[in-house]
């Protein structure tokens, strides 16, 4: 990547050799020895990290200020099985809706994701009652595009959201 999107300055490019690893598939499941982030405190929060990270760009918590980063999303208008209150930490001084009851779910029993989901991104959207602010700047940014907020914004389901990325995953492959 850094070679090429070109972030080195004067045309410098790095020397690089790939080095297969024995045994290892995409199927291959693998712990990382330390926390790579004060955020992901263990396999559970890194598998659902791209799951939920696009919840950073939108006014839900998605856990920072509790020992459950990446693990748990919700907001005080929400609905749902799981009651959090963020408050400062090593991993988030200033954490969202620092000090508020935040609703929604607890998702540590999803240890392991075969793909990203978008089912608790939707239903955080369903149920909130002020669509017009939640999103926060630079959602797009996550995302990628300006797609996908507006997919959302226009009701599309995830199977029709999937369907749209389907020309360009093909074209990846």
């Amino acid at each position: 990547m850094i070679n090429g999107e070109g972030w080195l300055t004067k045309g410098i490019q790095c020397d690089l050799m790939v080095i297969n690893t024995k045994g290892y598939t995409h199927q291959s499941r693998y712990t990382l020895p330390l926390r790579p982030s004060p955020n992901l405190p263990n396999a559970t929060s890194i598998n659902l990290y791209p799951s939920l990270c696009l919840f950073e760009r939108t006014v839900v918590s998605i856990g920072r200020g509790t020992e459950q980063q990446f693990q748990v999303y919700g907001h005080p208008q929400l609905k749902g099985d799981y009651r959090f209150i963020p408050q400062p930490n090593f991993g988030a001084k200033y954490p969202k809706l620092a000090a508020e009851n935040c609703v929604g779910k607890n998702l540590q029993s999803h240890p392991y994701l075969n793909r990203f989901e978008l089912k608790w991104l939707l239903d955080a959207y369903a149920q909130f009652p002020d669509k017009e602010n939640f999103f926060l700047p630079r959602f797009a940014y996550l995302a990628g595009t300006k797609k996908l907020e507006e997919q959302i914004k226009n009701g599309w389901n995830e199977e029709e959201i999937r369907a749209s990325w389907e020309p360009q995953l093909s074209l990846f492959k």
